[in-house]
């Protein structure tokens, strides 16, 4: 009994000891001051920090802003890519340096930090492979001016607009909505089609009772006007001729050459104004049709009854 009333005082000693020291520490005015300095240091960092990456893209955008005036110029594409990618990069290196002031004021050792970051760093290296692959590729898909952003790709199964390309992944956004964000690693195969001119095809469809030649010669005089009509024409549309026989009509192809990417629209246009001009010319664009033969019991049994004798014979 002595025993246990001896450890129990003892814990009480040591409970009120620490508990003194607890309290000592919360009236210390010195504690309070230098937390409070400690806070405000760190709001200071963090109000840099927001500055001075607002300071950088404003730099950045007015350095490609006074770039495009100069007599060599980058394409639109490739200024809006680099301008991406070194905002991007700006950030990285703003919160980083803003990360190591935080952590050396609030008293952690950033030079032994780093020490030992190197060393995990070059360990991680190792098994690291496919992000070194991702950065290299992004690095020469950049360098190579492979595509930029807002240039119309296809990558794989995904078909859509470059988002943004970074150093470790490429966004695409389709016209659907959906974001495809892939590993610049697994990139190996790139269709896009925002570097050359794009050809619009327009296949018109003219009954076989109608006169063809009056018909090519009526879309030939529409088309010659077209340029005027659409800017994104580069050339007035082409009148091939006869496509193919069908059915019941006569396809008539045409193709015009358009900048990139606004093929579709064009294609729709040509159509409406094709079917605007042959309406008021009387041109008729034929339907599906359906011929039936009826004939009698004794008109079919009559070449039957010609091969019985032919074949007895």
């Amino acid at each position: 009994m002595e025993l246990v009333n001896e450890l129990m005082n003892d814990t009480k000693a040591e409970f009120e000891d620490q508990a003194n020291k607890a309290f000592d520490k919360l009236i210390d005015n010195q504690m309070w001051i230098d937390l409070g300095q400690g806070a405000i240091k760190i709001v200071a960092i963090l109000l840099i920090t927001y500055i001075a990456l607002k300071l950088g893209r404003t730099a950045i955008r007015n350095v490609f802003r006074v770039r495009s005036k100069a007599p060599l110029k980058f394409s639109q594409r490739r200024e809006a890519t680099l301008l991406k990618l070194l905002e991007n990069v700006l950030a990285y290196v703003v919160y980083f340096i803003s990360l190591m002031t935080i952590l050396s004021t609030i008293g952690i050792d950033i030079k032994g930090l780093i020490a030992g970051a190197g060393i995990v760093g070059l360990a991680i290296g190792f098994g690291a492979q496919n992000l070194v692959r991702d950065i290299i590729t992004g690095f020469f898909i950049i360098f190579e001016d492979q595509f930029s952003v807002g240039d119309y790709v296809r990558i794989g199964s995904a078909e859509g607009n470059v988002e943004e390309i970074g150093l470790r992944t490429t966004k695409i956004k389709s016209w659907t909505g959906e974001l495809h964000i892939f590993p610049n690693g697994n990139i190996t195969e790139v269709t896009n089609y925002s570097i050359h001119n794009s050809i619009a095809v327009v296949d018109v469809s003219i009954a076989y009772e109608e006169n063809i030649e009056e018909a090519e010669q009526v879309i030939q005089d529409l088309l010659i006007t077209l340029p005027q009509k659409y800017e994104d024409l580069v050339n007035p549309p082409e009148l091939l001729g006869v496509q193919t026989l069908g059915a019941s009509d006569v396809v008539i192809r045409i193709v015009a050459e358009t900048v990139p990417m606004r093929h579709w629209y064009i294609a729709r246009m040509i159509r409406k104004d094709v079917k605007l001009i042959l309406d008021k010319h009387g041109i008729e664009i034929p339907f599906p049709r359906m011929v039936m033969y009826s004939r009698t019991e004794e008109n079919e049994a009559l070449p039957v009854n010609e091969k019985k004798r032919e074949f007895e014979q």
